[in-house]
């Protein structure tokens, strides 16, 4: 069984392993030892609640329960730029007209901007190959996004994610060829590492502060600027069903694009609905495609906890568990858990979207009758 979960301090060693094996490009989890474990350390005082709420890094595990290993991350930073100078390239239009000539001409430039400051970011989404398949993607994706819904005072309204551009088996950019390359004295890896790490200062004192003007730049720059790394291309597949669109962003390094959307009208939050947990000691089986599985939220700050249930174990007021999963989420006959579907378009026998999570509007009879019958079949 897989299960999300928050990072742990003992997840170092599969953390780096499933980095170092991701190569080149992915500048929030650099094959850093000691960087990987700040991030753990960083993660742990937020669902700790040790540290400012803006300040929050919520990064997830998925966890085999198998062999206890962490074969998967994903993250949500709280807020961007609020320590450091959060940097992209805005997609503007210059335009110029004569008249007298009949001219009239629309320049694409790139313009350094900071306009996703003080907004959410979800990050540091990474599977190990071995994983990848029946869903186990979507479910460490979408999970940040039931723990946005279950906690939204302490994000933004609106979130983005920076997707992975374009760049070769070498790590070589071409839009960081053609630009980058001409002010900072280092290769794009190198750059990239630096943004990773924190130290991002250099960006400011040496990247233009003038717009770029997109057609004095080579076609192989060109092609590449608002489009993902081919191994990116399910991620942002994934996002756009959610609700996110390209917002004009692009990542000053290599052009990869920013999506963003707002948490309301993310499909996951959307069509998310609350049911009571009745454990059940008759056989249950676990296996189900992914358009027939519905992701499990425990509902916990602290201990959060997502796992999959075939959709056929929801009922109008519960959904049925094993005792060994809800073991693994931590909850018990009565304990209230939000469901949302894994896929989109999949089977979801709920159709009275928006349901309050007040979980006083189911009473608390009917919470004791749940837990005294917690082996009902």
């Amino acid at each position: 069984m897989l299960v999300i979960r928050p990072l742990q301090e003992n997840d170092l060693d599969d953390l780096y392993t499933m980095a170092l094996n991701a190569g080149k490009g992915l500048t929030t989890l650099p094959a850093d030892r000691e960087l990987l474990q700040r991030k753990i350390d960083h993660a742990r005082e937020t669902f700790n609640q040790r540290c400012a709420p803006e300040a929050g890094l919520y990064l997830f595990a998925l966890q085999d329960s198998d062999t206890g290993k962490a074969v998967g991350i994903s993250g949500i930073e709280a807020r961007v730029g609020l320590d450091e100078v959060f940097y992209n390239y805005r997609l503007s239009l210059t335009v110029n007209a004569s008249k007298e000539l009949g001219v009239h001409v629309r320049t694409p430039t790139l313009q350094l901007s900071n306009d996703m400051t003080d907004t959410s970011e979800i990050c540091s989404l990474l599977l190990s190959d071995d994983y990848k398949g029946g869903g186990n993607g979507l479910l460490l994706s979408r999970c940040r996004f039931m723990y946005l819904d279950e906690f939204r005072k302490h994000f933004s309204e609106k979130v983005f994610a920076e997707m992975r551009g374009v760049s070769d088996r070498n790590g070589q950019s071409p839009l960081w060829d053609a630009l980058g390359a001409k002010f900072f004295d280092m290769e794009f890896s190198e750059a990239d590492k630096l943004s990773g790490l924190g130290n991002k200062s250099f960006i400011a004192e040496l990247m233009p502060k003038y717009p770029i003007y997109v057609p004095m730049l080579p076609d192989s720059a060109r092609a590449v600027i608002g489009r993902v790394h081919e191994n990116t291309v399910p991620a942002l597949k994934m996002l756009q069903a959610e609700g996110f669109n390209f917002n004009g962003l692009v990542d000053i390094f290599d052009g990869g694009p920013v999506v963003e959307a707002f948490v309301h009208n993310i499909r996951t939050i959307r069509e998310s609905v609350n049911r009571y947990v009745l454990i059940t000691s008759k056989p249950m089986s676990l296996e189900a495609p992914p358009a027939e599985r519905v992701m499990v939220s425990n509902r916990s700050f602290r201990d959060f906890r997502v796992t999959t249930l075939p959709a056929k174990y929801i009922g109008p007021e519960t959904v049925r568990m094993s005792p060994e999963v809800a073991e693994a989420m931590q909850v018990q006959s009565g304990d209230s858990v939000r469901l949302a579907p894994l896929k989109e378009g999949g089977f979801w026998p709920i159709h009275s979207h928006g349901e309050s999570d007040n979980t006083d509007e189911i009473s608390q009879s009917r919470i004791r009758k749940y837990r005294s019958h917690s082996s009902w079949d």
